[in-house]
C-alpha cells in the first residue's frame, strides 16, 4: 500500500512519544495543536507545542531565567559604546519545538528556537536546550601520613553511563543538577552524599567559581552567574564548581576506587575512580567540568587563595 507524502508528514507532525511510564514525555515540535501566547512582562510571542501549558511554561525556571537574562543582554545595546549600538538586536519572537516531563507535570528539559534579528534582517543562532543550573565537585583526598607539606593529593571521579555521549563508562567529576528552589551548596553537598558516600556540612565547601569569576564593572553587566558555560552555543547549562579537601588513611584509598554508588531508583549506575591529582588533566580530559575544576583550583593557588 502506497502512502503519500502528505499523509506521512501528518502522522509525523502528530507523533507522540511516551516513555518512563508516563513520567517522561517528547512532543514533536510540528504539533498541529500548536498556539501562541505573549509572556508577562516580556512583549514577545512564544508558540508552545501540543501538551505544554502556560502555566507549565512559566513555573520552569530555567526559561524564565533565559528570557529575562536575554532582555537584559538585549538592553544593554542601547549603549553607545556597545558593538551592536547602531543597529540593535530584538527578541521577535520564540517556538517552544519540545519538552521533557520529569515526575509528572514538571519540565526537565525545553527545547526552543527565538527569532533574534536587527532592522537590516540580519539574525542570530538561537537555537537552544534549556535544563538550567547544575553543580559539579573537586573532592581531593590526602594520605593522613603524607607531609603536610606535600603535593600528594588523589581525586574522586565517577565513570557512569552518559547516553547523550554514547558512552556507558564515561570518566567526569561528580555533578547534579539543581533543583527548584534549591541552594547550590546544599546540592552539591547532596550529590557528594550521593554518588560519594561523603556526607558534609555545607559551610566546608569552598565555591571556586565565586572565588575567581571576574566581577562586572559597576554592575553594567549581562548579569550571567558566577559559573562555566560548557556549551553555550547551545545550551543553557551553567555549573558552578565546588571544592572539598579531606584527609583520609592511605588505605581507605583503595577501598574507595571500584565503589559502586548512585541512587538506582533514578537509573544512576556509578563506580568511583581514584586518580593522583597531578593526572587529573589527563584522566578527566573529556570532562570540561574536570578541567575546568582543575584550572580554577590551580589559579587559585598560584595566588594564594586556597
Amino acid at each position: 500500500m502506497s502512502v503519500g507524502k502528505n499523509a506521512l508528514a501528518g502522522h509525523f507532525h502528530r507523533r507522540i512519544q511516551i516513555s518512563n511510564a508516563g513520567r517522561t514525555r517528547h512532543f514533536s515540535s510540528s504539533a498541529i495543536m500548536s498556539r501562541t501566547i505573549t509572556l508577562p512582562g516580556h512583549n514577545v510571542p512564544v508558540t508552545l507545542p501540543e501538551g505544554l501549558s502556560q502555566d507549565q511554561l512559566l513555573s520552569f525556571r530555567p526559561f524564565n531565567n533565559w528570557i529575562d537574562a536575554l532582555a537584559k543582554s538585549t538592553r544593554l545595546q542601547s549603549h553607545a559604546s556597545h558593538p551592536f549600538h547602531d543597529d540593535p538586536y530584538a527578541v521577535r519572537s520564540v517556538t517552544v519545538q519540545s519538552f521533557d516531563l520529569f515526575g509528572g507535570n514538571r519540565i526537565g528539559f525545553l527545547k526552543l528556537r527565538a527569532t533574534v534579528s536587527n532592522s537590516a534582517g540580519e539574525t542570530l543562532p538561537a537555537a537552544a536546550l534549556l535544563r538550567g543550573p547544575s553543580v559539579a565537585m573537586l573532592v581531593m583526598l590526602i594520605p593522613d601520613d603524607a607531609p603536610p607539606d606535600s603535593d600528594e593529593r588523589y581525586v574522586v571521579l565517577t565513570v557512569q553511563p552518559r547516553i547523550p555521549a554514547g558512552s556507558l563508562g564515561f570518566v567526569e567529576l561528580p555533578a547534579g543538577m539543581v533543583d527548584d528552589g534549591g541552594s547550590f551548596k546544599g546540592a552539591a553537598a547532596k550529590e557528594m552524599e550521593e554518588e560519594l558516600g561523603i556526607t558534609i556540612g555545607e559551610d566546608e565547601l569552598t565555591c571556586l567559581s565565586d572565588l575567581t569569576t571576574p566581577d562586572e564593572a559597576g554592575g553594567e553587566g549581562e548579569g550571567l552567574p558566577r559559573a562555566m558555560f560548557p556549551s553555550a552555543g547551545g545550551c543553557d547549562e551553567h555549573i558552578t564548581i565546588y571544592s572539598y579537601e579531606r584527609r583520609i588513611p592511605r588505605g581507605q584509598l583503595r577501598d574507595w576506587s571500584g565503589r559502586l554508588t548512585g541512587l538506582r531508583a533514578h537509573g544512576e549506575r556509578i563506580t568511583l575512580k581514584v586518580v593522583p591529582m597531578k593526572d587529573l588533566w589527563r584522566e578527566g580530559a573529556r570532562d570540561a567540568k574536570a578541567l575546568c575544576a582543575l584550572a580554577l583550583w590551580e589559579g587559585l593557588r598560584r595566588e594564594g587563595k586556597n
